[in-house]
């Protein structure tokens, strides 16, 4: 099963939790899966709620085997370095420095690392040792927060 569907089957469970699907991530190969839920909530993630998810979603994954082989299931808060991978998520932490990574080069380079400014629809704003770069959200293969000291 696909990244996309396994979203579409465990968000609304997770969201009729009282949390919210930070990311999702699906590592198969080897003998064994890992699927690995991030969640959070405005209040922070405590391993009760990660345990309860974990319940919850397992229950729902046993019925529907979406893998269809053996995995591995991790249910854990975002963490300092959360990767961001919704709007929302970019229009939250606006002003924050971020490491983002294009899936082809934009003006010459694919990694951009910086103070996030802006964020819309469509786009992102990182500000780059004073320089503005206006990177489409389609062209983004992944973002992280960098954390601070």
């Amino acid at each position: 099963m696909s990244r996309d569907k396994l979203i579409r089957l465990v968000e609304p469970l997770v969201e009729q939790l009282g949390f919210e699907l930070a990311d999702l991530e699906l590592r198969t190969g080897g003998r064994d899966g890992i699927l690995r839920i991030f969640i959070d909530k405005a209040d922070g993630i405590g391993i009760e709620d990660c345990e309860e998810v974990s319940r919850r979603v397992s229950a729902i994954l046993d019925v529907e085997d979406p893998l269809q082989s053996d995995y591995t299931l991790e249910v854990s808060s975002p963490g300092l370095d959360r990767t961001l991978t919704k709007l929302a998520h970019f229009q939250r932490f606006m002003g924050q420095d971020v490491k983002v990574k294009l899936r082809f080069p934009l003006e010459g380079r694919r990694n951009y690392r910086g103070a996030l400014k802006a964020a819309d629809e469509e786009k992102i704003e990182v500000e780059v040792d004073g320089e503005s770069f206006s990177l489409p959200l389609a062209t983004i293969e992944s973002a992280r927060l960098i954390p601070t000291a």
